[in-house]
C-alpha cells in the first residue's frame, strides 16, 4: 500500500485538503483544475446557484463526458468503474448536506 499525503487544491476560490496516494499528485492537481474550470463554466451561466449544486452539475457533466467516450481497452473500463464507485460513495454523503442558495453569486 502506498503512502498517503495531503494536498491542498483550490476549486471555485475555496481551498480543500485532499488525501492523495504518493506519486499521484500531478493527476490530482490536474483533476482539480479540470473540475474548477467546469464549475466556473457552470457558475458563469447564472442558472445554477450554490456551490453544492454547481458541484453536482459539474460531476454529472464530467461523468457524462467520460461515459460518452468508448473505453479503448479493459483498463479504461476498469478505471471508469472505479470512478463511478467513487461518485456513488460520495453522493450519499453530499445529498445529506443542506443546499444553500446564494443569489449573490
Amino acid at each position: 500500500m502506498s503512502d498517503q499525503q495531503t494536498l491542498t487544491v483550490t476549486i471555485l476560490e475555496r481551498e480543500y485538503r485532499v488525501a492523495c496516494p504518493e506519486g499521484q499528485e500531478a493527476k490530482l492537481e490536474e483533476a482539480a483544475r479540470s473540475l474548477d474550470r467546469k464549475m466556473k463554466e457552470i457558475r458563469r451561466t447564472g442558472k445554477v446557484f450554490g456551490i453544492e449544486r454547481i458541484a453536482v452539475m459539474a460531476a454529472l457533466n464530467l461523468t457524462r463526458e467520460l461515459l460518452d467516450r468508448e473505453p479503448e481497452d479493459s483498463a479504461d473500463g476498469e478505471a471508469l468503474a472505479r470512478l463511478e464507485q467513487k461518485i456513488d460513495n460520495a453522493l450519499p454523503e453530499q445529498l445529506n448536506i443542506p443546499m444553500e442558495v446564494d443569489d449573490r453569486q
